[in-house]
């Protein structure tokens, strides 16, 4: 069985209000007994190296922490300050086994732009990594939703493109699930068959079309998904708030 923490949309901007909802997350999986924390993008508000500077401190864990940028997030202080790598203009994508499982981490993001698409270097990537795993069970992890939440203004810088993407989760059925955040809220929905997971956001919460107020509840507690791979390969999420 896996165990695996996931979080989103942090956007730390050097100030000590967003720290302080990122650091409660943080302060509660580093007392618990998983095998991973995934943060699926927007980590910085905007792409600082100080802020990158700060990330580090407030996701620090004795779990392993994968990451992966969102639309907020630049790439050259990403690898620089984040990552300790050089800095670099191409897609950010890292593949990492835990537990028996292949978490790949893509870059969904196009830069200057908040709207999400995985460029060819990406699906070529992922393709060949999915294919170099076919026994292990495997998450496709990146920040944009590729299919539409009902929400306009997320499914309107959603992750477009989304049928080369689903060409390839088809043609390896050991993906258990694509995991994402973006949204801003804990959402489940499907894509090429698969379970779609939404994690809901550390810094805010969105209201949904039909809720009323602003459209984003900063008031909110910061929410976490913890998703549950069992022996016989089912997978079950969980959602809380702290």
């Amino acid at each position: 069985m896996i165990v695996f923490a996931q979080l989103s949309d942090t956007h730390l901007d050097g100030g000590d209000a967003r720290a302080e909802r990122a650091a409660r997350v943080m302060d509660h999986l580093n007392g618990v007994p998983v095998d991973a924390v995934l943060v699926t993008g927007d980590i910085a508000d905007h792409g600082e190296p100080a802020e990158y500077e700060q990330a580090r401190k407030v996701l620090a864990s004795g779990h392993p922490v994968l990451t992966c940028p969102g639309n907020h997030d630049r790439r050259g202080p990403y690898r620089e300050f984040l990552l300790d790598e050089p800095p670099g203009g191409g897609p950010v994508n890292r593949v990492h086994e835990i537990g028996g499982a292949t978490f790949l981490m893509c870059d969904s993001t196009v830069p200057g732009e908040d709207h999400g698409r995985l460029d060819d270097e990406t699906i070529g990537w992922l393709d060949r990594r999915l294919a170099a795993a076919p026994d292990a069970p495997a998450f496709v992890c990146f920040h944009h939703p590729p299919a539409r939440l009902q929400i306009p203004y997320v499914d309107g810088i959603r992750q477009f493109g989304e049928r080369r993407l689903a060409e390839v989760v088809l043609r390896h059925p050991q993906v258990v699930a694509l995991l994402c955040g973006h949204a801003h809220t804990a959402a489940a929905t499907t894509f090429a068959g698969r379970p779609l997971l939404v994690a809901p956001g550390v810094v805010s919460t969105l209201r949904l079309p039909w809720q009323r107020g602003d459209i984003a509840d900063l008031a909110a507690p910061p929410g976490v998904a913890f998703h549950v791979l069992d022996d016989e390969g089912r997978l079950s999420t969980h959602y809380r708030t702290f």
